[in-house]
């Protein structure tokens, strides 16, 4: 790691010997591939734009110059070459080093991203502050072929062309997002790849034509028309009739290369887009063979490139994945749209067994949505699995086109509740918040993965809309004993005692197994409440409880304002519910704006809703 010491703060990169790029290209991937087989993270996707994020920093200046990553999992390499190498040992742990861009750590970092779709929007605004500042600071985005098939780039491309400020876009082509691209703009993207024929014919036509004084006004009148033969064989031509200059392909591999390229492309000074070809995984053989299995992946062994702790029990995933295909046989009405997402989701084994029935619409949530709302519009049962932060993303359409009309849409809401290492814009803990208010909108949680299954019969059976949130992990086994019937609105009720009653939504019921078991101990014998519908209260049921109970306690993996705890406070207020005169409500949610990284358990013990914590709580109060 000779040259990477040497790498101490930001442009020290310029200092390397030309002749030493390889040379620091390996020793960024060797230390890369280290790091993270003992901490875990998105590996692939960094090892694919090493010597792209070494070119631009051999022609930007940090921290004067701007550059934005698009989601950011490719910004491994960025917070090496900005002098963060002895922060890679904290990485994605609590109170340690981001998975992604981040202003709190670096003046480098100028722009908070974890969702895709966004950096061209948020570099444009950059280059405009810049001009009318009267700047001169570079501005570039890069960002993937997968984060183009959301709809948001290309509103950022048709405002930069208006504005023709000096900008420049990478588009770091490696034919992959999380899962494999798909859809038409993956195929014009390849085309583009292979296309040679335009390039060809208009350096031989020119080098032809310019050799006689006619022909350099033959070739005058070719440039300033638009020929139709360029319309059909000039790569990127989608992008110039947008009006934005297109550049490549470019080898992604070669420093040399891009940095000559970049260098020209800064000092055109206006919008330009260069597609950059890379190859995901690239250096580790492994990686480069899946590098959809080593796009997000926990501690692994460097040779073999397996799994240092082998998954033993099956996640929510897996259970929702296996009973998507036992549905799918009963109902052949029943289809599965996600975005992007088909394995991460497990719909690519329902797309193995239905290919027909499945679709995977690309990085497109909103697009995911109304398409589904079409389909049970036309009489289909369509299951949208989305993960529960990009689920936000299609907050609109979940409102307008589906919740408002009242269609049967069934929405899987995958890594709902705290998700761990990826930080505050993957935590998901919004839902029940912003989804529990929309008109119509029926939202379930289950206790475990038997109530998950019986979860997913209830939502096809359903006429409306219906959501089940599910956390990321191991599916929990307990209590799988307990198993009424799910009915409409009606919480599950798991144990009945006095005094206190402790209502728990979905992976919350595991916390507070153990809190009833804690209380128990103390000689409090408590009611144990699996509350199942989350998006209202029970009002039977909280008329039983306030009538006999002193304290309540609610809880949940989701912030507080707006979610289950609020729902039983607004029931008992609205229904006029009357209460004993102590009585008290412990609403044990989360009460920050976001929550940062670091292990669930962690996170849990930290925000205070973890049993050890609501103990201590209920213990003072008693």
């Amino acid at each position: 790691m000779a040259l990477l010491n040497r790498i101490l703060k930001e442009n020290d990169i310029k200092s390397i010997d030309k002749s030493d790029y390889d040379r620091l290209a390996y020793e960024i991937r060797q230390f890369l591939i280290d790091k993270v087989s003992r901490q875990g993270g998105h590996l692939a996707s960094n090892l694919g734009c090493v010597e792209l994020t070494m070119a631009l920093h051999l022609v930007m200046n940090f921290p004067e110059d701007k550059l934005i990553f698009d989601v950011g999992h490719q910004a491994y390499t960025h917070k090496l070459l900005t002098g963060r190498k002895n922060d890679f040992d904290t990485l994605r742990t609590y109170g340690g080093m981001s998975g992604f861009p981040k202003t709190r750590e670096s003046d480098c970092d100028v722009f908070n991203t974890g969702h895709s779709s966004t950096s061209i929007s948020a570099a444009m605004g950059f280059a405009v502050a810049r001009d009318l500042k009267g700047g001169n600071e570079k501005v570039a985005a890069v960002i993937g072929d997968g984060s183009l098939t959301g709809g948001m780039a290309y509103e950022a491309i048709n405002c930069l062309a208006q504005t023709k400020t000096g900008c420049v876009i990478v588009i770091n082509d490696n034919e992959m997002s999380i899962d494999k691209n798909v859809g038409g703009l993956s195929k014009y993207l390849n085309s583009i790849r292979v296309g040679t024929a335009y390039n060809e014919l208009k350096v031989g036509v020119e080098n032809s034509l310019l050799s006689t004084k006619a022909g350099e006004k033959v070739a005058k009148t070719i440039k300033r028309s638009k020929d139709t033969i360029k319309q059909f064989l000039v790569p990127g031509m989608f992008f110039e009739e947008l009006g934005v200059t297109y550049v490549g392909p470019v080898d992604g591999h070669n420093v040399n290369e891009m940095v000559s390229t970049f260098r020209k492309a800064f000092k055109l000074n206006k919008p330009i887009i260069i597609h950059v070809k890379t190859k995901k995984g690239m250096g580790y053989r492994h990686a480069e063979r899946h590098p959809d299995y080593f796009h997000g992946i926990a501690a692994f062994d460097q040779l073999t490139g397996r799994l240092l702790v082998k998954k033993e029990c099956k996640t929510y995933t897996d259970i929702f994945a296996r009973y998507m295909v036992t549905m799918g046989e009963k109902h052949d009405k029943l289809v599965a749209v996600t975005a992007a997402m088909s394995i991460g989701t497990g719909l690519n084994r329902f797309q193995e067994q239905f290919p027909k029935r499945m679709f995977d619409v690309g990085i497109a949530e909103q697009h995911a949505v109304t398409f589904a709302a079409g389909l049970a519009a036309a009489g289909m049962i369509p299951v949208v699995a989305i993960y529960s932060s990009f689920l936000q993303r299609a907050y609109d359409q979940i409102l307008h086109d589906v919740c408002l009309q009242g269609l049967h849409v069934i929405f899987a809401v995958d890594r709902s509740g705290i998700v761990g290492q990826d930080g505050e814009t993957h935590q998901g803990i919004y839902d029940i918040s912003f989804l529990s208010h929309m008109p119509g909108m029926t939202v379930m949680a289950p206790k475990n993965r038997y109530e998950l299954e019986s979860m997913m019969e209830f939502a096809v059976s359903y006429d409306g809309p219906v959501a089940i949130k599910y956390p990321r992990g191991d599916a929990y086994k307990g209590l799988q004993e307990y198993n009424a019937p799910v009915e409409l609105g009606k919480s599950e009720v798991i144990f009945r005692g006095s005094r206190v009653a402790i209502l728990a939504c979905g992976n919350m019921v595991e916390e507070a197994v153990r809190l009833t078991d804690m209380l128990k101990a103390e000689g409090c014998d408590p009611t144990l409440v699996n509350v199942r519908f989350v998006s209202n209260a029970d009002r039977e049921l909280l008329e039983n409880i306030c009538s006999n109970h002193s304290v309540l306690v609610t809880m949940e993996e989701n912030i507080i304002k707006g979610g289950y705890g609020e729902l039983v406070d607004a029931c008992i207020l609205d229904e006029g519910i009357k209460t004993p005169e102590q009585f008290v409500h412990l609403n044990c949610g989360i009460d920050k704006g976001y929550v940062e990284q670091g292990s669930i358990k962690r996170l849990r013990e930290e925000l205070g809703i973890d049993a050890n914590s609501v103990f201590a709580k209920i213990k003072e109060l008693l």
